[in-house]
């Protein structure tokens, strides 16, 4: 029990501001998760639940008392959502792997790896179902979380809708999905700022810079096979 609360309350000081450790390593973890992403390996999902189990306990700033003690609902309902989805992707990626063929790397074309999705656009449908679903959730959730007292129940609302869309983006292999995290940078950095999650929000200025980086790679390797999609991956894409 000590040694949980010492991990819990462990933190270092910076310009006179506490930052706890698990809010930083959680945040390594998220990005080592998108860097898997980027490279479309299996390996991202898992490692990206470590980061989320660790920001959970962050984001419930009440419940944990963490030296904000705000409690941001859709930051924290975000990665229960991840775990969710990022089972559902590690199952997605697994299975198309395990079906996949070779491919040269991205980053060193002189290597290969074996992807474990092939990335595509969004079909006409689909991407009005990405903006409906967008609308009618962050309305949804920004009603939820301010009867439910989170701070910043909005943007919070847009943050988790945002997210739900581009995880699961990224478990159908849609090259859209890293526009839709821009858009989630844009309105967390601002956020986090404000409510004095430091880290998180350095990070998520990070990951504004990665994940326009990370869509020129998927939009690089989706021109170079424009008509090439496994067998595997239609079947899921389909359900047939």
């Amino acid at each position: 029990m000590h040694f949980l609360e010492t991990l819990l309350n462990a933190h270092l000081t910076i310009g006179g501001v506490p930052i706890l450790w698990r809010e930083i390593i959680g945040n390594v973890f998220g990005l080592a998760s998108a860097v898997g992403g980027m490279r479309r390996v299996v390996w991202a999902w898992p490692v990206g639940i470590v980061g989320n189990l660790l920001l959970l306990t962050v984001f419930l700033g009440g419940v944990f008392h963490t030296p904000q003690n705000l409690d941001l609902y859709g930051q924290a309902g975000r990665q229960v959502m991840f775990l969710v989805v990022s089972v559902y992707g590690w199952r997605q990626w697994a299975r198309a792997r395990a079906a996949g063929r070779r491919e040269p790397e991205e980053t060193d074309p002189a290597r290969s790896i074996v992807a474990a999705v092939e990335p595509r656009w969004a079909t006409a449908r689909e991407r009005v179902g990405i903006v409906v679903a967008a609308v009618v959730l962050t309305v949804a959730f920004g009603y939820l979380f301010e009867a439910l007292g989170s701070w910043g129940p909005w943007p919070d609302a847009w943050i988790f809708t945002g997210s739900l869309l581009a995880t699961y983006g990224m478990a159908r292999g849609w090259t859209e999905f890293w526009l839709i995290w821009v858009g989630v940078d844009i309105v967390g950095v601002p956020l986090l700022l404000k409510a004095g999650y430091y880290p998180s929000a350095v990070l998520y200025i990070v990951y504004g810079a990665f994940v326009i980086w990370g869509f020129v790679v998927w939009l690089r390797t989706q021109r170079a096979r424009p008509s090439v999609v496994p067998a595997a991956e239609r079947a899921m894409t389909t359900g047939r």
